[in-house]
């Protein structure tokens, strides 16, 4: 099921590349998933980290996720999937939200995602410097106001945290220091 979903996300992101750069979107999927599976994490999750872009990004729904991959994927996928119509603050206050009250699977790909997120922009910065603020809906303050946000919120009801959410704590710190 796993290399199914890396080839359904494959395909639903064909074309599309990451912001600012001219990498191919998948990428990202990919090592969110990579994230995922090298700190043990089950196989729904996993191919939850795949897909996880592919609702927001892409013509593909929820009720397809669950036809092709079944409830448990479709559920953590759409824990993590933004309602577009939405303002930027919203959709990131209710992200912040479900990281607090979430299950492990879910908090996991969010911060996750948000680790490989914060990677790119940390490789931004050292190319582009401040300009690189100019192509986010939000500007630096507010980008640090949510990753802030999250690193305060993942450790929320866990008794112990994968090392990958110490790792989102230090470059949120390098980041925005």
């Amino acid at each position: 099921m796993i290399e199914k979903a890396k080839q359904y996300a494959t395909e639903a992101h064909r074309g599309q590349k990451r912001k600012g750069s001219d990498e191919d979107y998948v990428r990202h999927p990919i090592r969110v998933a990579k994230t995922l599976q090298e700190a043990g994490f089950n196989e729904a999750t996993v191919c939850a980290g795949y897909l996880h872009d592919v609702v927001e990004d892409t013509d593909i729904t929820l009720d397809d996720i669950e036809q092709e991959f079944g409830k448990e994927v479709a559920v953590i996928v759409a824990a993590h999937t933004e309602d577009k119509e939405k303002s930027w603050q919203e959709r990131k206050q209710h992200t912040i939200t479900v990281v607090k009250e979430s299950s492990l699977d879910i908090k996991a790909l969010i911060v996750a995602d948000k680790l490989d997120n914060l990677q790119s922009i940390s490789e931004g910065l050292s190319t582009q410097g401040d300009e690189l603020w100019r192509l986010f809906n939000a500007g630096y303050e507010h980008q640090k106001w949510y990753y802030q946000s999250v690193a305060q919120a993942m450790g929320e009801g866990l008794k112990s945290e994968p090392a990958f959410f110490r790792a989102y704590s230090r470059l949120v710190h390098l980041t925005f220091h």
